[in-house]
């Protein structure tokens, strides 16, 4: 053995030793994770070396909780903090690949959707790679066990370990002086976790979620009816009148919204060797009665679906971390769809997903909107073949959910969720017969294959509609929840847009959505309007006629003239006819060019940086503090969680007394039979 690796040996052979190399190991994979596993947008020197250093001073901090104990003990505990570090790092190589966001406490605490996130999937998220990240952790234990490295009992004295904690506590606070000197108002102004983990790290900015978290159930406990004040003056002061060409065109026509799930827009009119994805679909988007959206995106955040749902029912965001319909679903005031529709005009409600009802806590979080009733998958028959993935396939999701359309007296408002466009993207061979794309991507291949399947289902459906006779009393809506492709698969986007790369232009272009709404006698056509799902609310109640002038939400109707047409994303980015800001970088909108803003450009992206901040933060204000129970519309009563009951017996009674009480439903018009034979080519139920 040469000397200088018995001296390397010999040092290593002590307590502190072993705690270099530990802190050392660790913070160098922590660095390869971030820049290989994760897109953190790191920019220029100061950047580069916050990212290096920012593993540091929690490791430091948190291994040397160990030095406060004596003899082998003292190993052991930093092995086991290292495999519990790990295993985050772990946890979120996965959940990032998925969801382009980092784990928070506010995720993990909804731990049943978070299972159902990953373990449904996990075999295509985890990558055999990942394991890797272990490795330093296993070496460290055959060192230990093969002796190479000896384990030293004398005791590490306390003034030493007391050093090390005020060591990592110095580093923490200059690292974040430096952190804000580069990004002022790190901690009060970002939305984007990415920030956070970027500049403070990833065990930081998981004691920043649980901080959050912490704070925003104690939000509740300290507002008053007082904090609504500067959320009225805001609302007053950015609320545009309804159209009146349109206002109440629609009126007393059934409401019935189809969720595309995992739906983009980029998806209208796509072919795939020369086959339409979605024909249906297509055809439907050009009718001469469909007003459709070409500037529509998705708004949501860690909550996805569920934060879709929470402002498509409420014109409220969903939370920055977590989701809004786990955390504050059940104890929370709401004035939502379901219940203004049924208080101003009489509708019944129902929503329709084949799924479990407790999944994003749908099974509280109606009742607090007002739901008459809830189809979850207790309502479908249930054989080994008709579900994939997420639940009931779509084609038997909407033949089965048929009879119970028939069956809600009208008007009704009701929301049919699909579910097997969802990730990741299984179909069974039976079902599939299209091609799938060669971007060589095993994520994105098939999401063609199960989007066609989708359009398949709802060509079905839509004829089901016409021969039932609710198409032409009907308002149909439809809309895509979040995006399918996530931004980390840049390369098989780039492929799929016909690009040679692509740009974070164009990674915030791929956020659309699509959003249709189709009634006899609409005006349809091509709209150019920029918006987002915070504004689906307000339009579809000023189309029924419904008064929207004293609600508290934060969208707009997307047909009123003279309307603001900035799109708030959740992390504080926007969109603009004239910007699109990712970032620190501002695009132009119209051409995806690189902008470097003059002097009155700066005023007016500062103008429109602080609407968005602002309106985000009232929205999160409103929902972390309960506010709505402070606020009493006119005309409208307090939704009675306890009228509710989703259970299947009572369901199907309630249903049954309703075809007595009021006999408008197309079933009890027909006499009691249905007026159509639902087609489906499904081969399961052949």
């Amino acid at each position: 053995m040469s000397d200088n690796l018995k001296r390397t040996t010999t040092k290593l052979n002590t307590v502190f030793g072993f705690f270099v190399l530990v802190v050392v190991t660790f913070c160098i994979k922590t660095y390869i994770a971030y820049q290989t596993e994760f897109t953190l947008g790191v920019k220029g020197g100061v950047q580069q070396f916050l990212l290096a250093i920012n593993p540091f001073p929690a490791a430091i901090l948190l291994f040397g909780i160990a030095l406060y104990f004596r003899g082998r003990l003292v190993y052991w505990l930093m092995i086991i903090i290292d495999l519990i570090q790990t295993t985050w790092i772990f946890a979120n190589i996965a959940y990032y690949r998925e969801f382009s966001d980092f784990l928070s406490f506010g995720i993990i605490k909804g731990s049943g959707n978070v299972q159902n996130n990953l373990g449904k999937s996990i075999g295509q998220i985890v990558h055999p790679t990942d394991f890797l990240v272990y490795i330093d952790v296993i070496l460290l234990i055959v060192l230990l066990m093969t002796k190479v490295i000896r384990i030293d009992t004398r005791p590490f004295k306390r003034r030493y370990a007391l050093t090390t904690t005020v060591l990592a506590f110095s580093l923490m606070g200059a690292e974040y002086g430096m952190a804000n000197a580069d990004r002022s108002g790190l901690l009060t102004r970002t939305f984007d976790n990415n920030y956070l983990v970027k500049y403070l790290g990833l065990n930081e900015y998981a004691a920043f979620s649980v901080y959050q978290t912490q704070k925003e159930s104690a939000t509740r406990a300290q507002a008053s009816a007082s904090d609504l004040q500067s959320v009225e003056k805001y609302l007053k002061h950015n609320r545009v009148s309804a159209n009146p060409t349109t206002f109440g065109t629609q009126k007393g026509k059934n409401v019935i919204i189809i969720h595309l799930e995992s739906f983009q827009q980029y998806l209208i009119n796509y072919k795939v060797d020369g086959k339409e994805v979605t024909p249906n679909l297509n055809k439907f988007y050009k009718n001469k009665n469909t007003a459709s959206f070409d500037n529509f995106y998705n708004q949501v955040a860690q909550g996805k679906t569920s934060d879709a749902e929470m402002m498509l029912e409420n014109s409220l965001f969903g939370l920055p971390q977590g989701s809004a319909m786990t955390t504050y679903g059940t104890q929370n005031t709401y004035q939502a769809a379901p219940a203004i529709l049924d208080q101003e005009a009489g509708y019944t409600s129902a929503a329709f997903h084949g799924d479990v009802p407790s999944f994003w806590n749908r099974d509280n979080t109606y009742k607090s909107w007002g739901y008459d009733y809830f189809f979850s998958s207790q309502y479908y028959k249930e054989k080994a073949n008709y579900t994939v993935g997420y639940g009931l396939k779509d084609k038997i999701f909407f033949k089965d959910s048929a009879k119970y359309l028939q069956q809600l007296p009208q008007p009704f408002y009701a929301k049919l969720i699909t579910l097997t466009n969802h990730y990741p993207y299984e179909l069974d061979k039976e079902n599939t017969d299209f091609p799938a794309t060669k971007t060589g991507d095993k994520t994105v291949d098939p999401y063609v294959q199960t989007a066609h399947y989708l359009d398949e289902a709802f060509g079905e459906f839509l004829t089901y509609l016409k021969q039932s006779g609710l198409y032409k009393n009907s308002m149909i809506v439809l809309y895509g929840d979040h995006y399918g492709i996530s931004n980390n698969h840049r390369a098989a986007i780039a492929q799929l847009l016909g690009k040679d790369k692509v740009t974070n232009y164009d990674l915030a272009q791929f956020q659309k959505v699509p959003f249709m709404i189709h009634a006899t006698g609409l005006k349809g056509g091509i709209n150019h309007t920029y918006g987002g799902e915070i504004d689906v609310l307000p339009t579809l109640l000023d189309l029924l006629g419904v008064k929207n002038n004293d609600t508290i939400q934060f969208g707009n109707d997307l047909l009123a003239k003279n309307r603001n047409q900035t799109v708030a994303f959740r992390n504080g980015d926007f969109v603009t006819p004239q910007y699109t800001k990712v970032g620190g970088t501002v695009y132009n909108t119209k051409t995806g060019e690189t902008i470097q803003p003059t002097t009155a450009q700066k005023k007016s992206l500062e103008k429109t940086q602080n609407h968005v901040t602002t309106e985000l933060s009232l929205s999160d204000r409103v929902v972390q503090g309960d506010l709505l129970r402070f606020y009493q519309l006119k005309n409208f009563k307090t939704v009675d969680k306890k009228k509710y009951n989703y259970k299947l017996n009572e369901g199907l009674q309630r249903l049954k007394a309703a075809q007595k009480k009021e006999p408008t439903s197309v079933q009890a018009k027909n006499g009691g039979k249905q007026t159509a034979t639902y087609q489906t080519d499904a081969p399961e139920l052949k």
